[in-house]
């Protein structure tokens, strides 16, 4: 095997392990804007510019990933989305 199959095959296994998931919020027509953007805050660690970002891509498009990272970091943050009333799951 010649060394440069071995680091492209080394590339594509590190790439498998750091696959990133993202939390998609989807809109709804029950919680307010102040409301998703506090959520946002909290539980995605958002600055208030891009929660209010977030908040408007929502309710124009429908959807919006509003977090990304590993499922460990997501699964908390997105299980306290739910409790909060809103609408999300890690793809």
């Amino acid at each position: 095997m010649s060394g440069q199959t071995e680091i492209l095959e080394k590339v594509l296994l590190d790439e498998e392990v750091i696959k990133q998931n993202e939390i998609v919020l989807y809109n709804d027509d029950v919680n307010t804007f102040d409301h998703v953007i506090e959520m946002l805050m909290q539980a995605c660690e958002h600055t208030p510019e891009q929660a209010e970002q977030c908040s408007i891509i929502v309710h124009y498009k429908g959807k919006c990933t509003v977090k990304t990272g590993s499922y460990d970091d997501l699964k908390p943050r997105c299980s306290k989305l739910l409790q909060a009333g809103l609408s999300a799951e890690i793809v």
